[in-house]
């Protein structure tokens, strides 16, 4: 049964999206890094590979425009302020976390009171202060065996504790005279053989490559660096006079990228990278919107353009290479636990592990700025992370990157749903709606027009619009709910998956999320392919909306790799094919709200979470052949994989296993 027009709350809230080409951490062979018509410089298309952006940044904390690329892949990525978005969700957190404080108790004023409830208890961290070594790694982690969500035990607790790192001097080192720009052409500190630590004054512009002094294609400053495995480099510009807003990139000696940073804070930036092999490595600072498009040509940047002041001037460089302290505790989960916890004080990173054991969710961030007004799990402090258990055993709360005391909070829940009568919904809508897309950035009510106006855009007519139906259908059934049955993780698990060509419509009711499959960028005003409301680790609020637009999917071919038509050809079985590629990205849509990240779409592991932009193939399904409906098109699964490393998260995500506890009876 067709469904009538309905609206959502105008409750401003986080954003998941999808639009096409976004930025990747780094490019690989036969899937390049975006580029806006070709016309992108190689220093700008170097920094949208490793996720830094090229835009101009909004004033700190102010909201940039267009979608927000923590949870975005845009059209042009060189137009997106990712750095401008990051501090802005920063800023915004505390405020966010009060609004679902406030909401939470109007809903359900018995988990709002287990979230504002003082932790139980308080540990002190059992190593002594000034000492390293107790429990530096999972396997001595200080166990904390009150802490659980069953019977007797405590689902909040505080740990005190101090990271105690090795002293290092930070002599003053001169820098090395120009051109230094490249690794070939980098000023040795000296770190690694002459000493462990060092202070740098330089600047950038001085050089045959600075806007003032020479051909102004862009200055960069490389430094180079040795280190014995065990050690930790921190490398850190401040810019306490001028201009100058620095990005920093680390490199092995082949040009491998291997870490980048931007605005660590404020407009300083800062690496810590732990070093597993000894070696050289070679650091370049450069001015943001001016990287290198090749580290080893001094020439290679593409100029800043003209921004005023010009980003240009002096910086301090302080080099450390020594042993950082580390601290892990130990806590009993059992499946379904979902955990929240954030750090204050010295660590500026907070990461879980699981029962392998293995990093599942680092995180050197507050992006919880993206959990729905419903959701209890905690925000604050330095960094935030959270955790849906799969299996039962020891799990691990870290922190690092910090030298000091801190405090943190770690909180356990259970689902909402667990014991619950009800099941959620999952509703796919192809009739078009009326959407209320303030939720989603965008401007208030707006109509979408229905999934058959995109029909003959795909070569397709209305006699065929019940049969993609039907095949998207049964590919959300597979991804969302068979899959997650097959898993054999919860025999809880329960969703009912309805449409509207077959069901009426149940939006509005009880544990009811809704996809709305149709519209258009210009009808419903937010340049997205699919954006969902929130990103819920654990499904707290379970009566949600995303949307899948459908006027870039449906483009002419080679108009993006967005564009479904760009794999279609007389060989393809084309409503098998529409029907694969849009309930992936349904399904990624859903995965969101059900509660999972981004993953990464340049590793080999093909996920219905991987990004979009360059990885649209991928998430489409299209097999070898590069054509879609053949007989060798892939079935994308959820299933383990990398975050986007541009996002700022570090480990494995189980996007499959996300879900499964979340949407449980």
């Amino acid at each position: 049964m067709r469904r009538s027009i309905a609206t959502i709350s105008a409750v401003l809230l986080g954003l998941a999206v999808i639009t096409p080409g976004a930025a990747q951490a780094a490019p690989s062979a036969g899937n390049p890094a975006p580029t806006k018509g070709g016309d992108l410089s190689p220093g700008d298309k170097a920094a949208l590979a490793a996720g830094i952006g090229v835009a101009p940044k909004a004033p700190y904390g102010t909201k940039p425009t267009g979608p927000n690329p923590f949870l975005a892949e845009v059209a042009d990525a060189s137009k997106v302020d990712y750095a401008g978005w990051a501090n802005y969700l920063k800023v915004q957190s505390k405020t966010k976390a009060a609004q679902r404080a406030k909401s939470l108790a109007a809903s359900n004023p018995a988990l709002a009171a287990q979230a504002a409830a003082a932790p139980a208890i308080v540990v002190d961290e059992d190593e002594i202060d000034g000492t390293t070594g107790g429990n530096d790694t999972p396997a001595n982690a200080q166990r904390i065996t009150p802490f659980g969500t069953g019977s007797g035990q405590y689902s909040k607790i505080r740990v005190l504790g101090s990271l105690d790192n090795e002293v290092i001097s930070t002599p003053a080192v001169p820098a090395a005279a120009e051109d230094d720009g490249s690794i070939t052409l980098a000023g040795d500190t000296g770190i690694g053989t002459l000493r462990n630590g060092a202070v740098i004054n330089s600047q950038i512009g001085d050089g045959p490559h600075g806007r003032a002094t020479g051909d102004g294609s862009n200055d960069f400053d490389y430094f180079k660096i040795t280190a014995a495995a065990g050690k930790t480099l921190k490398l850190a510009t401040s810019t306490p006079t001028g201009v100058l807003d620095t990005v920093i990139e680390l490199f092995a000696p082949d040009g491998t990228l291997l870490a980048a940073n931007d605005d660590f804070s404020g407009l300083d930036s800062q690496i810590t990278y732990q070093v597993t092999t000894a070696g050289t490595f070679y650091l370049a600072v450069a001015a943001y919107g001016g990287l290198p498009g090749d580290p080893f040509d001094s020439a290679s940047g593409g100029g800043i353009g003209d921004p005023t002041p010009p980003s240009e001037g002096p910086y301090t460089l302080t080099l450390t290479s020594g042993g950082v302290d580390q601290d892990f505790f130990a806590i009993k989960l059992k499946p379904g636990d979902i955990i929240g916890a954030y750090v204050k004080g010295a660590p500026t990173y907070i990461t879980v592990y699981d029962t392998v054991p293995r990093e599942v969710h680092g995180s050197d961030q507050d992006a919880s700025f993206i959990y729905p007004l419903d959701s209890p799990l905690p925000a604050g402090g330095n960094a935030v992370t959270d955790y849906v258990a799969t299996k039962a055993g020891w799990h691990y709360i870290g922190v690092k990157s910090g030298a000091g005391a801190y405090d943190i909070t770690v909180e356990g829940y259970r689902p909402v749903l667990q014991g619950a009568t009800p099941v959620q919904t999952l509703y796919l809508d192809f009739d078009g709606a009326r959407v209320n897309t303030a939720v989603f950035g965008g401007s208030g009510n707006r109509d979408l027009s229905p999934f058959a106006a995109f029909l003959a855009s795909w070569g397709l007519t209305r006699a065929d619009e019940d049969a993609v139906i039907d095949a998207v259908t049964a590919g959300v059934t597979e991804n969302i709910k068979k899959d997650l049955q097959a898993s054999g993780l919860n025999s809880k698990f329960k969703i009912k998956i309805k449409n509207s060509k077959d069901d009426d419509d149940p939006w509005l009711g009880t544990n009811v999320s809704r996809v709305v499959v149709g519209g258009t960028i210009d009808e419903s005003g937010v340049d997205t392919i699919g954006i969902a409301q929130s990103i819920d680790p654990g499904n707290f609020e379970t009566e949600e909306t995303a949307l899948v637009l459908l006027d870039v999917l449906s483009a002419p071919a080679g108009d993006s790799s967005a564009s479904l038509n760009t794999y279609l050809t007389p060989a393809s079985d084309r409503i098998a094919f529409v029907g694969q590629a849009l309930s992936n990205v349904i399904s990624h849509e859903a995965g969101h709200f059900f509660g999972d990240y981004h993953t990464d779409n340049q590793d080999a592991l093909p996920n219905l979470m991987d990004a979009g932009g360059t990885g649209f193939a991928t998430l489409f399904g299209v097999g070898p052949d590069g054509i879609g409906g053949t007989a060798d098109d892939a079935d994308v699964d959820f299933g383990d994989s990398a975050f986007i490393p541009s996002e700022g998260f570090i480990g494995t995500e189980d996007t499959l296993g996300r879900i499964v506890f979340g949407v449980t009876s």
